[in-house]
């Protein structure tokens, strides 16, 4: 498919359908791992937030790295069930109970992001919080993704 770029952004076709990545004006650098915003048109899904426990509830690591890739694994689970893919994922949220960890581990999870969801890269926040329910938790990953009609 066609894709092409402009200073607002660029079109990119995704399953036969367009997705578009906008930024800023030009001079802003390029956002590393991330896109600043998606413009899609379909269905929503709005995946509720998941953290690094398998099946059974269980932590299989404490590793932070470990358990954003198990959070990846159930957002795409997640999305698998509704029919969508990890290339609809229009917008991801992180909240994580320690920033300063996420920066140490950064090269495993953007390792992990790649195996789980590829060279996709949605727009995404991520927040430092004081804690998650999940007792052992780290990670805990919203997202928000757009099943083409």
């Amino acid at each position: 498919g066609a894709s092409h770029e402009s200073a607002k952004g660029s079109t990119v076709e995704i399953n036969g359908e367009e997705e578009k990545k906008t930024r800023p004006e030009p001079g802003w650098p390029r956002p590393k791992g991330y896109a600043n915003g998606v413009l899609a048109r379909g269905q929503l899904l709005f995946v509720a937030g998941q953290v690094g426990w398998d099946e059974t509830e269980t932590f299989q690591s404490e590793l932070f790295s470990q358990q954003v890739e198990q959070a990846l694994k159930n957002v795409v689970a997640v999305l698998s069930e509704a029919g969508a893919l990890p290339q609809h994922i229009t917008r991801m949220t992180w909240y994580v109970t320690d920033k300063q960890e996420y920066l140490e581990q950064s090269r495993a999870v953007g390792d992990a992001y790649r195996r789980v969801i590829g060279q996709h890269y949605p727009a995404m926040s991520l927040v430092e919080v004081a804690g998650l329910v999940e007792e052992g938790g780290k990670v805990e990953i919203e997202a928000t993704a757009v099943i083409p009609d």
